[in-house]
């Protein structure tokens, strides 16, 4: 058991509040002895209690179902005759629901209200038998009623049918289809009746206790009533012997008894020719009945073996990413470099500890969101180790160079996670399952990064220099100082930014439907594995042959081969509900030559609420970026900035489109985390322009930005360069789901970096030039001519 399951919420809290009182006193601390002590017990703290949450590995971060393999379902539930779905209402059904799963013997499913009327059921660990009969358990509301059958049925219905009588008040007609059989139990013949039944029920199912299937002369289900209703039970068979009563289930007559003598014990049984597997089902229902009519909106299947596939593609994924950073940080920086790396390493225990301790589900886009945070939590030190080089240049003794650095770094650091930060939460408000997980992995990795980065090494420099350990340091510079006149290029730099953003909004309408996938056109996604393959080591079943099967049933589907790292899969996109057929067909002319990995079910209805959900967290993340970057530098530097990002994430979405690629719920973290990535670069060049002209200099504003987009390329060009190849590792490694995500990444990385040197501070100079008179104080035409490097 790990010390997350022992600490209860109350020492977690007091905890939370030790460390709470810690933080401000290591902030608010100005000697630099007792600011060391403070800072190192944190450190310890931190890092002591990740590291106890992690140990033991057996007992460590929750897999989603996208890693552990299993089944998840979302349940909406129907209102009846126009009420609304009330709050009790859900909640009910969910313990409904919970009951009903744990009779399938699953360990931890997950069973949580989504939204007001839907339930998110996440099962692991079932087979292809079991995935039926949980959709059956699930999708079946088990309204079970007894009601009276009027005394002259038989007399009364053909002259209601004929015209000759009206219907008793209270009572309406229900047509009864049952079957008889030779002795045997076996049916031989149906017979079709239709009975004038009360419409008011005498007994309801709620007054069901237990139901068990039985076995006589065939399967049958025996219910048991508890107190009150053997009370009812027995008093109205007493009243009505002789008469028939209908038993009723989900609005359907079930069986029609004729009651022979007044039942007590409140024993009841519903007979009806069920296999074995029908009856023990309905039973299981009949015992927990739901009070509203469902429907199963969304289904998603995943093999446990394409589970593994994906962790091993992610551990791949991570460690090529995690290498290179190391290797790439400790030649650059030589010595602080190592510092660097220590708190890269304390960086991931942290991020870890945090998603155990807090109960966190690891699903597929998380270890992107992992391997993400790998490549950007490099972008705190090297911004931190880059005003170091500049404050050193200047001749400054190291420990008046490093603090220099630190405050110097801190607001753009600050400012550039914060926005990140908020597309995180938005991106966990609006989205589900697995792209949630992402959201939670980037906003640990968030937090877990500025600890490092700002609180970590900064200790780690204070012990070292205050020691006498370390007296100076030495860094390789690979990108010289240059002098480049970038805003010189603004208006071709700009055409170039508006051709891009036209032809990618084009592409994507000329290609219209075709660009989304089934998480938002609704549908069915299957993907296949061949089991066996040729001398060569190619699959022995293709693309090819699998189109060859579904060409007679008349299906509109896609086939396509997807490749990861190590396999090759086989994916089905078709009409909805047509994955049993698609199945059915190819397992009759390829028993044994395949394996489903995935299967996927997506209603209309969701997937235009998924895609309203989109458009939605989109716009809020970017007026959320604005409205900070506003706040906190100035409304020029908020329109620019939106306007940049909303080229960074259109063009990558162009170029997605273009290559004929489909949207999944899984590029919306895709392209927030983009707009995210776009904004942190802007505002490190927006920092440097601020400390420009809060500097009131005679420079002008066009020299002010050359000089700050010059003075931060190295910076752009390092943390770009570094996220890239860990991008590039997800790309390679990722498998098929992730490969869409990081090569969306990818282009939007490329994209960024061109943004935040060559659109983003044009556009804040024209906004600053058309508010002129708000700027006297500002000179816009450069002072000298820049030269090139």
């Amino acid at each position: 058991m790990t010390l997350g399951l022992v600490l209860t919420s109350g020492l977690i809290f007091l905890f939370g509040l030790i460390l709470l009182a810690l933080f401000v006193a290591y902030f608010a601390e100005d000697r630099s002895r007792y600011k060391r002590i403070v800072g190192s017990i944190l450190t310890v703290a931190l890092t002591g209690l990740s590291l106890a949450v992690i140990y033991p590995p057996k007992d460590t971060v929750r897999l989603g179902l996208d890693l552990e393999g299993g089944t998840s379902f979302l349940i909406r539930l129907m209102p009846e005759q126009g009420r609304e779905i009330r709050p009790d209402t859900l909640e009910k059904a969910v313990e409904v629901i919970r009951k009903r799963v744990d009779q399938f013997g699953v360990s931890e499913p997950v069973i949580t209200p989504q939204g007001k009327d839907r339930i998110l059921v996440q099962i692991a660990g079932l087979d292809p038998a079991q995935i039926e009969a949980a959709r059956q358990q699930l999708g079946q509301v088990a309204k079970l009623e007894f009601r009276a059958v009027h005394p002259n049925t038989d007399a009364l219905v053909p002259q209601i049918e004929a015209g000759l009588q009206l219907v008793p008040p209270g009572y309406r007609i229900e047509s009864f289809s049952d079957e008889d059989d030779g002795g045997d139990g076996e049916p031989s013949a149906r017979s079709q009746e239709k009975l004038l039944v009360k419409i008011r029920p005498e007994i309801e199912g709620e007054r069901v206790r237990r139901a068990f299937a039985t076995f006589e002369k065939g399967y049958g289900i025996s219910l048991e009533f508890d107190s009150e209703g053997a009370e009812l039970f027995a008093k109205y068979t007493a009243e009505h012997v002789g008469e028939r009563f209908a038993i009723m289930l989900d609005g359907k007559i079930h069986s029609a008894p004729v009651i022979q003598t007044a039942i007590r014990g409140g024993h009841a049984s519903i007979t009806g020719h069920f296999t074995e597997t029908e009856a023990t089902n309905l039973a299981g229902v009949l015992e927990n009945p739901l009070q509203n009519p469902v429907q199963i909106e969304e289904e998603r299947s995943v093999s446990a073996s394409l589970g593994t596939d994906s962790i091993r593609s992610g551990l791949y994924a991570g460690a090529f990413g995690l290498v290179f950073t190391f290797l790439f940080v400790m030649i650059y920086y030589r010595f602080v470099g190592i510092v660097a790396n220590l708190a890269l390493i304390i960086n991931i225990i942290l991020l870890f500890g945090a998603m155990i301790l807090f109960g966190s589900v690891l699903t597929l886009p998380g270890i992107a969101g992992v391997i993400l945070s790998i490549g950007m939590a490099i972008d705190a030190n090297v911004l931190i180790y880059e005003r170091l080089r500049e404050e050193m240049a200047l001749g400054k003794p190291l420990k008046i160079a490093i603090r220099g650095a630190y405050d110097k770094a801190f607001t753009a650091i600050f400012d550039a996670n914060v926005t990140t930060l908020i597309t995180s939460i938005i991106l966990f408000y609006f989205a589900t399952g697995p792209v949630k997980g992402f959201a939670v992995t980037l906003t640990f990795g968030i937090i877990a990064s500025m600890f490092s980065a700002l609180l970590f090494t900064r200790n780690c420099f204070a012990w070292l220099i205050d020691t006498g350990l370390v007296t100076k340091v030495s860094m390789w510079n690979l990108i010289p100082k240059t002098n480049f006149d970038f805003l010189g290029k603004r208006n071709l730099a700009i055409a170039l930014s508006v051709v891009m953003t036209i032809a990618s909004i084009a592409v994507f309408v000329v290609r219209g439907e075709k660009n989304f996938g089934v998480d938002f056109t609704g549908g069915d996604l299957l993907v296949l594995e061949a089991t066996e393959a040729t001398a060569e080591g190619k699959p022995t079943i293709t693309d090819t042959d699998v189109r060859a099967v579904l060409e007679p049933l008349n299906i509109d589907s896609v086939v396509q081969t997807e490749r990861s790292a190590e396999k090759e899969f086989i994916s089905v996109r078709s009409a909805a509900n047509s994955n049993e057929r698609i199945q059915e067909a190819l397992f009759a002319k390829y028993p044994t030559g395949l394996r489903v990995e995935q299967s996927d079910k997506v209603g209309k209805v969701v997937g235009d609420e998924l895609a309203k959900q989109s458009l939605v967290a989109l716009a809020l993340g970017m007026l959320g970026i604005f409205i900070y970057i506003a706040a906190r530098f100035e409304v020029s530097f908020g329109v620019a900035a939106g306007l940049a990002t909303l080229h960074d994430v259109i063009v990558p979405i162009g170029v997605f489109s273009l290559v004929g690629r489909e949207v999944s719920l899984v590029m919306v973290g895709a392209v927030l985390t983009i707009a995210g990535y776009s904004v942190n670069d802007t505002i490190v060049v927006f920092d440097r322009i601020r400390e420009g002209l809060a500097k009131d200099s005679k420079q002008s504003l066009i020299d002010i930005m050359n000089e700050s987009i010059n003075d931060t390329l190295s910076r752009t060009l390092l943390t770009g360069g570094t996220t890239i190849v860990a991008a590039f590792a997800l790309y390679l490694f990722g498998g098929p789901v992730l490969n869409d995500f990081a090569f969306v990444i990818l282009v939007g990385l490329f994209v960024a970096m061109f943004s935040s040197i060559f659109v983003a501070s044009p556009l804040a100079y024209w906004w600053m030039q058309w508010d002129r008179k708000r700027r006297k104080h500002l000179k816009t035409e450069p002072s000298s001519n820049p030269t090139q490097a």
